[in-house]
């Protein structure tokens, strides 16, 4: 059994926080001193394996190499000298994140959403995303996960071939508090190594980072600090500040990270989900409002932000398609209560060309994912930023007007909802007449 001393209380005692299953564990338990901070494995004998906190294997396969280095999970920060300045943008290919909520290499990025709304979905489908289009290595830190949640991505992963490329690294639901609040550092800890050594470009996921927050909440309790706001632990922002701030671009590579934030009762004011989001350069929000309509993924776009969303990074083309966007989607939003209490008809023509064109735009922003193929049958889409740009400026300008709603429901590129309008039957829309 391993434990990671917290505190000193004298000379002859220290506070500790298990890492593992303390079934067994009695007073009089002679302990020793390994004289050295908690140590996991990294490299590439790591690449295709699942592991726990401390690096042991739990995916049936042959133990690690005996000369697998270590590195301890608590390393400090890149400095100054060594952090890069230079912005570049990571395409995930899923269409409304890179309109309305682009990420940057080297970023973070949040997804906020409740139980049930598409978080995991979503994490599984930027790791396609990585591995196929950046080539770089994807890191997976489940907090508070299932083993069998585990299991299955490794067999999905090992299915469409990405697995090679992966690393998956869980904390249990059912394992000791101190177990989940350091897999964070563990995962982290890996990607730092690939990125600091082989230079290679990481994708660091964590699902669910809330739960880190509470594992630490359930750490502190024992050691006595009274709680602080909704009961959390008094020390949360330096806590999460300790884990977000190793997370940066140096020279050559990067680690880039996308965490799923559970938000509890849907409640966005909650200290953890605003201490979390203080550190976020996007903010991806899903809507169970569009999840119950249909919409995957269910990101909402008005709510969704980035700080890349600027002309001097993404280009003055992507900004003013995006502020379009936007206003469009923002208008009919407001337009909802006349619509619903009158009726679209009783709208002027400027506002029903709003309504048009709005709902077409919620419909292309929709997307299949590689990750859902084997369950829908629909294969998954991902599509370059050119391509998602040159489908809504198509869509805003009216070129779509006349085709049925359904042709840019769940298509990749503007050219696939051509085809799909072109091959279904016109009278299904034929009396539908642009507005003017």
């Amino acid at each position: 059994m391993l434990l990671e001393v917290q505190g000193h209380l004298n000379l002859n005692t220290v506070r500790c926080i298990a890492l593992q299953n303390t079934a067994g564990l009695a007073r009089g338990t002679m302990a020793q001193s390994t004289g050295a901070p908690v140590l996991v494995p990294v490299g590439d004998a790591v690449l295709g394996r699942l592991l726990d906190v401390v690096g042991q294997v739990h995916d049936l396969g042959p133990a690690l190499p005996a000369d697998t280095p270590l590195r301890s999970i608590h390393n400090p920060p890149p400095t100054l000298e060594q952090e890069t300045s230079a912005i570049e943008v990571f395409e995930t290919g899923v269409k409304v994140i890179d309109l309305l909520a682009p990420m940057a290499q080297g970023g973070k990025a949040a997804m906020f959403g409740g139980a049930g709304v598409g978080k995991t979905v979503l994490v599984m489908e930027l790791i396609h995303a990585m591995v196929e289009k950046y080539r770089g290595i994807s890191v997976f830190a489940g907090v508070g996960e299932r083993l069998r949640e585990g299991h299955e991505m490794l067999s999905d992963m090992r299915d469409s071939g990405v697995l090679a490329r992966t690393v998956l690294v869980y904390g249990q639901m059912n394992e000791p508090p101190g177990a989940r609040w350091r897999v964070a550092h563990s995962a982290l800890t890996i990607a730092e190594y690939f990125r600091d050594q082989k230079r290679q470009n990481v994708l660091l996921l964590m699902d669910n980072v809330f739960r880190f927050v509470q594992a630490g909440s359930e750490v502190s309790t024992p050691a006595g600090p009274l709680p602080s706001r909704v009961g959390y632990q008094p020390t949360l922002g330096s806590e999460v500040a300790a884990l977000q701030e190793r997370i940066a671009s140096v020279a050559g590579a990067a680690v880039t990270a996308i965490q799923a934030v559970y938000v509890p009762a849907d409640d966005f004011t909650d200290p953890a989900v605003t201490t979390i989001s203080s550190h976020m350069d996007s903010m991806i929000m899903l809507s169970r409002q569009l999840a119950a309509e249909g919409f995957y993924p269910a990101v909402d776009p008005l709510a969704s932000t980035s700080a890349l969303l600027d002309p001097l990074v993404v280009g003055v083309e992507h900004y003013r398609i995006a502020e379009r966007a936007r206003e469009t989607l923002a208008r009919f939003k407001e337009l909802q209560d006349i619509i619903t209490l009158l009726g679209v008809e009783e709208l002027g023509a400027s506002d029903r060309r709003v309504v048009k064109r709005a709902r077409r735009l919620q419909r292309f922003l929709s997307q299949p994912f590689m990750v859902t193929e084997a369950f829908t049958g629909t294969p998954g889409r991902t599509v370059a930023r050119t391509d998602t740009l040159a489908g809504v400026r198509a869509i805003l300008d009216g070129e779509t007007d006349a085709w049925a709603e359904s042709s840019l429901y769940m298509v990749g590129t503007l050219d696939e909802a051509r085809h799909k309008e072109q091959a279904s039957p016109q009278a299904t829309h034929a009396a539908e007449e642009p507005a003017k």
